[in-house]
């Protein structure tokens, strides 16, 4: 690849000076002529059925403009797949959680808004209620919904190879089971909605999401409105993390009152709503046999994962799914059985997460560390004997057509000097290394790619308008500089409209890791369609052939002549003039296997890509407080390419934060009777800056070759490997395994002293 002049270039985002000086507009901030403010009422049972409810007094209120209960609506069920219908956006008969919507209201003003829910009034009948997995699936436990023996929502079975022949004969068997909190997304926008439906029958609605044209199907399907009429708008948004890709009931609830008030209806989520009534991230149980040869290659895996889903389907087969598709794409394994459970319990819904996955992954690469000490090998030696390859075809048949995870182990070695360090550190002083692999996409269906549309104006300025939403990861400044780039113009000639479904063409979303890959591939091409049409124009004014011209700087140049040449503007002119005006168009949809399917056919060519990360923690405990100190991180990822390095180092540091720092040493819900008891900030410790570590980002770049300029995917595969690093360094600052996460000080206590109890014991006899 010819060196370029902007692609591969650190390029602070377009977006940066309207964030920090407050001028970005987020959905909490807009308004609209005649707006109403809405709230919902939540139930206050965990698991009870609805025998009445009476909204007559709410109805005479001053300033209620109004009302909506379950009755008000088609009882539509919603699920992200056919199959998966089980959710009433508000419900008629029955709430399953505590915090579920039973009723809204819409009012002139928020004090008025709340005064209306304390005029409803609901009579329940409660219900017996199950909250962990454990009682869920218990012999007689109550059912949260009919049809699905022992709360098991979702099964995914994945058999290859021979696993208990193999396992027979390997030469260690390790089994070992690992359990994980529930932990939430805490974005640090709330969410809110704002929908105004008119005369006309159109619904425009606003909302942080991470796919318009996705959630304007979905929108179109619960409430029976052409797709054609529901148009979600471009807002800034203030982080997704995988949080923002279902159908949550607050839109389905302000479009409805919307469309019963007849004006525009907002509602913002309380920090307590957002963490209980959005989505949160799934606890797990999750059993690994691996049987290894002498060298410690794997020969064979069995593993058995118990998701706790919450009250309703959620993303179920996607989330079932991805912690073993991770698992296959980062270690080889010939022989390998995989059994994921969600199951159904009397708490909020859990979904896609940045970090899902912990007791899967960590597990994993604990037990990995586990297998190393008793064979006497180096941990990063015995994951380069496993690590997957460039060419290799995993289990369930994807083909890796670029990998360097290798690469990013060795360096991620050589920087931590890891070589140096491991046992060798003094006591209570650790180094741990975790590797992880991330697909660039999967099987959306119409949906999966991304079309881009690239016009001209009369200055020679150039307008993209592409389905791609950022959600704050600089997606919109990758695709400003992509056509820069291509178009030889500078970033700041380049408008952007983006993220609209009534303005923009589809795009796959940012929920699937291939915004980048699909969308950046579409905004090239249709920046290559549009500079060839500039260049059959130019041709003919320079007397020269279209394939000997370049565009830079604003020019067109023929290739090694004269450094000036035609401004693009004039081009543009003259071509408008024969009634030719520039309009180049791209698209571009990821080849993978559209009849590979999450439950019933779980093979095929999953992703054209796959990203490869590798972490290195070094950490410090103190024995007497079991507070963790994380000296240094090094966190490495094969991405392909990076187009702005600077922006890829940003999400190697967000991936360390939420994974390492965050998913390891703090996060996680604490619970009693289906109530949960920290939704805040106050009590949910996330990471802060004074928190986080040093931080050394390494890239790895393989070219990879179908993505733009060979990138993928880029920063989720550092946020699980950073959790695996944390975990492998803490237990080997204290001697001993720590099988449940987060690692709090006081589980690291309960590891010490149990690791020092069993030595007196031994010594006494």
């Amino acid at each position: 690849m010819t060196e370029p002049s902007l692609i591969g270039k650190s390029i602070p985002k377009i977006d940066s000076l309207t964030k920090a000086t407050g001028e970005a507009k987020y959905t909490a901030d807009l308004t609209l002529p005649r707006m109403l403010h809405g709230r919902i009422l939540r139930s206050p049972y965990p698991h009870a059925r609805i025998l009445s409810i009476d909204t007559s007094e709410v109805e005479r209120l001053p300033g209620v403009k109004a009302v909506l209960t379950g009755r008000d609506t088609a009882g539509e069920k919603w699920g992200v797949f056919r199959y998966t219908r089980d959710q009433q956006l508000l419900p008629v008969d029955r709430v399953r959680y505590v915090g579920e919507e039973v009723a809204a209201v819409a009012a002139v003003s928020e004090d008025v808004a709340q005064e209306a829910l304390e005029l409803i009034r609901i009579d329940y009948e409660a219900l017996p209620a199950v909250f962990t997995i454990e009682e869920a699936m218990a012999e007689g436990a109550p059912l949260i919904h009919e049809g699905f023996a022992r709360n098991i929502n979702i099964h995914v079975p994945i058999e290859v190879g021979d696993v208990e022949g193999e396992l027979s004969q390997a030469h260690l068997v390790r089994e070992d089971t690992f359990v994980s909190e529930e932990e939430s997304y805490f974005m640090s926008e709330p969410y809110a909605i704002l929908a105004s439906y008119n005369t006309a029958g159109n619904l425009e609605i606003w909302m942080p999401n991470a796919s318009p044209h996705t959630k304007a199907k979905a929108l179109s399907n619960v409430l029976k409105i052409r797709l054609s009429k529901v148009q979600v708008r471009k807002t800034t948004i203030g982080g997704a993390f995988g949080g923002r890709s279902d159908v949550f009931p607050g839109e389905f609830i302000a479009a409805m009152l919307s469309i019963k008030a007849a004006r525009p209806v907002k509602i913002v989520y309380s920090r307590e709503e957002n963490t209980t009534a959005t989505r949160q991230g799934h606890s797990m149980i999750t059993t690994i046999k691996t049987g290894v040869d002498r060298d410690g290659v794997v020969t064979a895996r069995d593993i058995t994962c118990y998701m706790d889903g919450g009250a309703y389907s959620s993303t179920g087969p996607i989330a079932t799914s991805v912690p073993f598709l991770c698992l296959e794409q980062v270690y080889r394994m010939p022989n390998v059985r995989y059994n994921g459970y969600r199951i159904y319990t009397n708490k909020p819904i859990r979904g896609m997460i940045r970090t899902h996955g912990r007791a899967f992954a960590c597990g994993v690469d604990m037990q990995l560390d586990m297998i190393a000490e008793e064979l006497g090998l180096d941990p990063m030696e015995i994951r380069l004997r496993n690590a997957t390859r460039q060419g290799d075809i995993l289990p369930t048949k994807s083909v890796v057509h670029s990998c360097a995870l290798d690469e990013t182990i060795r360096q991620a070695a050589e920087k931590s000097k890891w070589k140096e360090k491991r046992g060798k550190l003094r006591p209570y002083r650790g180094i741990g290394m975790g590797c992880n692999s991330v697909q660039t996409g999967f099987p959306l269906g119409i949906r999966g790619g991304s079309q881009a549309i690239i016009k001209f104006n009369e200055d020679g300025g150039a307008t993209v308008i592409s389905g791609v939403v950022d959600t704050g990861q600089g997606n919109d400044n990758m695709l400003v500089q992509i056509a820069a780039q291509e178009l030889g113009l500078p970033m700041e000639e380049i408008r952007l409209i983006s993220a609209d479904t009534e303005t923009t063409p589809t795009d796959a979303g940012c929920y699937s890791m291939v915004t980048t890959f699909a969308g950046g591939n579409a905004v090239r091409l249709a920046a290559r369609d549009a500079k060839l049409q500039l260049f059959d124009v130019a041709a003919e004014m320079m007397g020269a052939e279209p394939g000997d011209l370049v565009a830079r700087d604003g020019q067109i140049l023929i290739e090694g002549e004269s450094p000036t040449g035609i401004p693009i503007r004039k081009v543009v002119r003259k071509a408008l003039l024969e009634d030719k005006p520039i309009m180049g168009r791209g698209h571009y949809t990821p080849h993978v296997d559209h009849t590979r399917e999450w439950i019933k056919n779980p093979q095929g060519q999953l992703s054209e890509a796959f990203s490869f990360g590798t972490t290195v923690a070094e950490v410090e405990v103190d024995p007497e407080t079991g507070q963790v100190r994380v000296l240094e991180v090094t966190a490495a990822q094969d991405c392909g390419y990076a187009i702005n390095p600077m922006i890829v180092e940003g999400q190697f540091e967000g991936g360390v934060a939420m994974g390492g720092q965050g998913g390891v040493l703090t996060e996680g819900h604490q619970w009693d009777g289906g109530h949960m008891f920290n939704p805040t900030y106050r009590e949910y410790k996330i990471p802060l800056a004074c928190d986080m570590p040093h931080i050394n980002p390494i890239i790895v770049e393989s070219l990879d070759p179908n993505g733009p300029y060979g990138a993928k995917e880029a920063g989720m595969s550092i946020a699980m490997s950073a959790a695996q690093a944390y975990c492998n360094a803490i237990c080997n600052a204290i001697g001993t395994w720590i099988q449940e996460l987060p690692f709090t000080p006081e589980t690291i206590l309960r590891a010490i002293e149990t690791k020092e109890g069993s030595s007196s014991g031994e010594q006494a006899r």
